[in-house]
């Protein structure tokens, strides 16, 4: 009997939330959302329906889109990404996407925008990202 420990999950979580980022939007393959996403899904994105169908209908319409993860945490069935994305607003914007997993698929996003801004337009002089 194999036994899966915490880590072994988060790591096979953040694959498959890695893996399925990569095909649906850098490789625009919709059919990644049959592999990796599940119904019901559960969009906590004020600009978006919940259901794949708003997937369905929004990626292929993007222009200039890609998704660079900085870092990555996952615990307990969550995958926490942070990193910068272009394309899905007119400048880039740095986003903290959560995903939940059940049975390996995602089921259900939440994220945090916020504009991109240099280290010296920060109060502190710390980069955001």
């Amino acid at each position: 009997m194999t036994v899966t420990t915490a880590t072994d999950q988060a790591r096979r979580d953040t694959e498959i939330v890695l893996t399925a980022m990569r095909e649906l939007f850098a490789e625009r393959d919709i059919t990644a959302l049959d592999r990796y996403w599940a119904e019901p899904y559960a969009q906590h994105d004020p600009q978006m329906h919940s259901g794949l169908d708003t997937l369905r209908a929004t990626v292929p319409s993007l222009e200039g889109f890609s998704w660079e993860p900085r870092r990555i945490a996952a615990r307990g069935g969550l995958v926490f990404t942070h990193g910068i994305v272009h394309g899905w607003a007119p400048n880039p914007v740095v986003i903290v996407d959560i995903f939940r997993l059940d049975n390996g698929r995602i089921v259900e996003h939440w994220d945090v925008v916020q504009d991109l801004t240099s280290p010296e337009a920060t109060v502190s002089g710390n980069p955001i990202i």
